[in-house]
């Protein structure tokens, strides 16, 4: 296992947690597409920005990467990766995590991807919210992931004890 894409149902499951600790043991390379995605000011990369970006990622000979971009990108992640590890916890182990993380970030001020910080205003209450978005599609990942990932070699976690054991495991 030298390439592994971590992909999850929801925001808030662990994917770049999972990642990088996933990473340090197989001593590869971690890479965060939320980090090439977006650029300063909320802006999003185009897809072409974002393929050109993960390409060379992809070809060398290992990394674990978080996310997958799969509609602006296509299966570029899953295609390259020997494992895809599916986070699919249950939303009563993630909603708190995702509130609790959004609340630490607002409060704080802390930096994201390309100097962006997450308020609270658009946290709960914009559009974009990224809680409202993950409530929205979370039902939809978890019954289209399956047939989606069907031709994969898929690691599907759905709990934290299940996550623990994948890691003590992991060569």
């Amino acid at each position: 296992m030298k390439k592994v894409a971590v992909v999850t149902s929801a925001s808030g499951t662990g994917g770049t947690s999972l990642g990088r600790a996933l990473a340090h043991r197989l001593g590869v390379p971690f890479h965060e597409l939320d980090a090439l995605f977006w650029k300063a000011g909320w802006v999003e990369s185009t897809a072409e920005e974002l393929h050109a970006a993960v390409e060379p990622i992809v070809a060398t000979d290992a990394w674990v990467i978080d996310g997958s971009y799969q509609s602006k990108i296509g299966q570029l992640v899953l295609g390259n990766a020997d494992v895809v590890v599916w986070l699919d916890l249950p939303m009563r182990m993630w909603l708190p995590r995702l509130v609790a993380r959004t609340f630490r970030r607002a409060r704080s001020g802390e930096a994201l991807w390309d100097g962006n910080r997450e308020s609270l205003r658009n946290a709960f209450l914009s559009r974009d919210s990224l809680i409202l978005f993950t409530l929205r599609h979370t039902r939809v990942r978890r019954s289209t992931y399956p047939r989606r990932f069907a031709h994969y070699d898929v690691v599907r976690l759905r709990s934290q004890g299940e996550i623990d054991r994948f890691l003590r495991s992991a060569e």
